[in-house]
């Protein structure tokens, strides 16, 4: 969402195998049969570290790249985060956040929104405020990316949840977004009780409460002109928006904020 990076099984490193006295007894001098095998087994064990450390490259020049679209400079030491990552993002590695369905309403066989109800549960969020949203929440992931890969008190890789949320505020007639952001990440079931502590000290764990929430799909990039046009659609299609805030929203993202064709959603929170 790995030797002093990110370990994305979760699970503890084995440590080495006892030797009993028995096996001291019997030890002889290395043959140089032994050592040629001990020699090629090194080499393969090279082969794979120059492997593993061209994709660690080529991913982080990727996201280099991105990044300077986004204003951001991605730094070396993301490189086995991103990569760990990477590799570990197939469906079955991603946890998604437990919900309600309360309602589904359609038109036409479009789905306009869902109503949702989360409950209460620990998150650990930044806040954020660059100049750009894109600016935010990409510095914002990184820093939850380190989190997340074992820059934690319990040493190990936590496991990504989706989706990654960012609260955004506007003025009261939604018509401006403000600056600051919050980006948050939800800790999978099995730490909610006992979230590890993160070693960032801007990285806070925060219970929120349980809420109603009113989603709308869309895709694509996020930024403060598609987010105010996704929050003024979903007002518009909601019967009763003034059950919601009005000056707060969350933008939901079920794919990293280096995908070109993002899958979001927009959050409507109805007041307590």
């Amino acid at each position: 969402m790995e030797t002093g990076g990110c370990r994305m099984s979760g699970a503890e490193p084995s440590g080495p195998a006892a030797i009993t006295l028995e096996d001291l007894d019997g030890m002889t001098e290395e043959s140089p049969d032994s050592a040629y095998h001990s020699h090629g087994s090194s080499l393969e064990e090279e082969g794979a570290e120059r492997m593993d450390d061209e994709e660690q490259e080529r991913l982080l020049n990727y996201w280099q790249s991105v990044g300077r679209g986004h204003q951001v400079d991605v730094p070396r030491d993301m490189a086995e985060p991103i990569q760990q990552l990477t590799r570990n993002n197939s469906p079955q590695e991603r946890q998604s956040i437990p919900f309600t369905l309360i309602q589904r309403k359609e038109k036409l066989g479009d789905l306009l929104y869902e109503k949702r109800q989360y409950g209460k549960a620990k998150w650990a969020c930044i806040k954020m405020k660059e100049k750009q949203y894109e600016q935010s929440i990409c510095l914002g992931f990184m820093k939850l990316m380190r989190y997340i890969c074992e820059q934690n008190s319990s040493g190990l890789y936590l496991g990504i949840t989706i989706p990654i949320v960012t609260i955004v505020h506007t003025n009261e007639s939604q018509s401006e977004m403000r600056q600051a952001v919050t980006v948050a990440y939800y800790l999978p079931e099995v730490l909610q009780d006992q979230p590890p502590h993160p070693f960032d000290s801007d990285i806070i764990i925060e219970e929120w409460p349980s809420t109603i929430v009113y989603s709308r799909s869309f895709r694509g990039i996020t930024n403060e002109d598609s987010i105010m046009r996704e929050i003024n659609l979903l007002a518009e299609i909601l019967e009763s928006p003034e059950l919601c805030l009005q000056d707060t929203f969350i933008i939901a993202g079920y794919t990293n904020p280096a995908a070109a064709n993002r899958h979001n959603e927009i959050w409507f929170l109805q007041r307590p």
